[in-house]
Formats: C-alpha cells, structure tokens, sequence
C-alpha cells in the first residue's frame, strides 16, 4: 500500500468515528437540550401539511413546497416544548383618599 492510500484509508476511519460518536452523543442527549420535546410534533419540529390531510392522493401546496410537511405552529420548528418569555408588569392600584 502507498502512502496515498494509507492516508485515504486513514481519513475514512477517522469519519466513521466521528460519525459514531456523534450518533452515540445524540442518542443520550438529542438537540433539543435542556428543554422537553414539543408534544405536537415530538421534536422533529415538522408536522404533517394541511394539503395532505384532505388529498386524493397527490401532495403539495405553496406552504410544504411539495413535501406535505410544514413547520410545527406549537414550537416554531424548533421541536422544544420551551416556554416563550413574557414580560408582566404589575402596577400598584391607585390610592384615593
């Protein structure tokens, strides 16, 4: 074997590694971190397209491209079940005399 073949076989092995690692790392702890997985779409932030829900077969529309998925409307797409952050101001009730 030449030296440009070693090199090769070494750079695929390397990538087989990091792929099972990084499919190791995923199955323990997946993208969603430290918030739950949306319960709509159970953290792949695509549901099914309304299009297909009523097709006679064929798929697509403007808003799945074709693909007869679309965005989750519960999370955004983002496939966590995070809280959205609001901001509440409680104001003193006015005193009279």
């Amino acid at each position: 074997m030449g030296p440009v073949v070693l090199s090769q076989l070494a750079t695929g092995l390397s990538v087989l590694a990091g792929a099972v690692l990084v499919k190791s790392v995923m199955e323990q702890k997946p993208m969603a971190g430290p918030f739950p997985r949306c319960p709509t779409c159970n953290g792949t932030g695509q549901v099914t397209c309304i299009c297909s829900r009523w097709s006679d077969g064929d798929v697509g529309c403007r808003t799945c491209a074709g693909s007869g998925r679309t965005f989750c409307s519960s999370c955004g797409g983002t496939g966590t079940g995070r809280p959205l952050p609001a901001k509440i101001t409680v104001r003193p009730p006015n005193r009279t005399s």
